[in-house]
């Protein structure tokens, strides 16, 4: 048990769980005094030792049930069975008898809610219909979709309304919108029961096949703030929003609470000495001078560019929600032209509304809708240049890619001097630039630091940077031939 847990807590932290050794040992000591054989207890006994985040728990669920899964025979060899191809299963459907009368008896089951019968036609169901094979490197989905394929979801979703007609699920509501609209929300929940269980039920039986390592090699998916946000799923991208106003809130208390031990700045020579006349000479009591602080004025330069939408969306969310900490914010969306979008950002915004009014109210286009990074700061440079001072910090966020077109880097090089500081937030690897159209060596040299922000994570160590510049700087101009610090 101790080796399986071992392994156990080592998938956790690789799928981004942070589990400390203490808390390995608080697991450890909680395992003594429950039933090892519920699995329930267990369940809840290891999360509530390791698991403290809610947005760690889809990643603990996955790894307990690959490492605590029930026991199940491995499937057979593909020699011994002749599994239907998905061709074969798309033209079966829900036709086939198997298919047909297992369907059948799992809407019964779940219409009555008998749970011990639905888990028996689990079983049946993945053995008869997933057609699996043992070695094949085949995700667990592909299985899920066979099955289902061959169930046929929408003739169980129609024989599931009818049992709940005949049997009035409802009792004192009409037969109105609202009984129909409670009805499908019910079928929908079952049904999605059913998938869960059908999921269960074929990873017990890849794991009895493959292993535990491997198949949680398989089924892990990083933790929302390290996905990707150029390549996420329009599912992960939601749930991605979700997260931002909760993150911005803890990064916010985490600034203020960081905010209270930062009361001094640098010793006070004078002081110290005067302080030390009472004590003969020996500086026991050290003086400092008052820490001075400002919240600097962001100008935030967004490439809205097709390629680039999806991370401006949450540059400008995430950004914009930590515009408290920051005495003004203003934000300029740009492709080959650039226009200032600041009062279309509001609290809660979405940012598919803002898209739309970007593109319909402001100028971000100008030639022929592709990115000129050169055309549009010098654009920003002849209408807003004006108002940038020595309190100004400019972010810019894009990829630098310019369509091999002519890039001026006069206007960068004026913000520079003038501004206090210019970030620039980059979404693609590392590896990617300056290759093939990308300017980054020869924008990045106007800039103070170059990011790479590929993800929630990395955004949130950026504003969290930004936020603590407290001071400012000695004045510097910054040359073309200095290269920028990479992080």
């Amino acid at each position: 048990m101790l080796s399986l847990l071992t392994d156990f807590v080592e998938e956790l932290r690789t799928a981004g769980v942070p589990v400390s050794m203490v808390e390995t040992i608080d697991a450890t000591e909680a395992l003594a005094v429950i039933d090892l054989a519920d699995r329930s207890a267990l369940k809840t006994a290891l999360g509530a030792t390791m698991v403290k985040s809610a947005r760690h728990l889809e990643a603990f669920d996955t790894a307990f049930e690959v490492f605590f899964a029930l026991d199940r025979p491995p499937p057979p060899q593909e020699s011994q069975s002749s599994p239907v191809l998905p061709s074969e299963a798309s033209s079966e459907g829900g036709s086939a008898g198997g298919g047909a009368s297992l369907a059948e008896a799992l809407a019964a089951a779940l219409g009555s809610q008998d749970w011990g019968a639905l888990s028996r036609l689990v079983e049946q169901a993945v053995e008869e219909l997933a057609g699996m094979t043992s070695g094949r490197p085949v995700g667990g989905a592909y299985y899920l979709y066979r099955t289902l394929r061959r169930l046929d979801l929408d003739l169980m979703r129609e024989m599931l309304v009818e049992m709940m007609e005949m049997e009035g699920s409802h009792p004192g509501i009409g037969e109105d919108a609202l009984a129909e609209r409670l009805r499908s929300e019910q079928v929908d929940d079952l049904l999605e029961r059913l998938r869960r269980e059908l999921m269960a039920e074929i990873r017990r039986r890849l794991v009895a096949d493959r292993g535990r390592q491997p198949v949680a090699a398989t089924l892990r998916s990083p933790p929302l703030e390290e996905v990707d946000l150029m390549h996420a799923s329009e599912s992960q991208l939601r749930r991605i929003e979700e997260l931002i106003g909760p993150l911005t809130r803890k990064l916010a208390a985490r600034l203020a609470r960081r905010d209270l031990h930062r009361h001094r700045g640098r010793l006070d020579f004078r002081r110290t000495v005067r302080a030390s006349l009472g004590t003969g000479g020996v500086p026991l009591d050290l003086r400092f001078r008052s820490l001075r602080r400002f919240r600097p004025e962001i100008f935030l330069l967004c490439d809205v560019s097709g390629s680039m939408a999806t991370f401006a969306r949450f540059t400008l969310q995430f950004t914009y929600a930590m515009s408290a900490r920051f005495s003004g914010l203003r934000a300029f969306a740009f492709v080959d032209g650039v226009d200032e979008i600041t009062h279309l950002l509001s609290p809660g915004l979405r940012f598919g509304d803002v898209a739309q009014r970007i593109f319909a109210e402001a100028e971000v286009v100008e030639l022929d809708g592709h990115s000129d990074y050169g055309n549009a700061l010098s654009r920003f440079s002849d209408r807003y240049a004006g108002e940038l001072t020595a309190r100004s910090t400019v972010i810019i966020a894009g990829d630098a890619r310019n369509n091999y077109r002519d890039f001026d880097a006069q206007p960068l090089a004026r913000a520079a001097d003038t501004a206090e500081a210019i970030y620039w937030l980059n979404p693609e690897p590392r590896a990617y630039w300056n290759t093939g159209d990308s300017l980054m060596a020869r924008m990045g040299a106007f800039c103070a630091e170059v990011y790479e922000v590929r993800n929630l994570s990395q955004l949130e160590h950026f504003v969290e940077e930004l936020a603590d510049h407290r001071r400012r700087p000695p004045a510097r101009r910054i040359r073309p031939s200095v290269a920028p610090s990479v992080r």
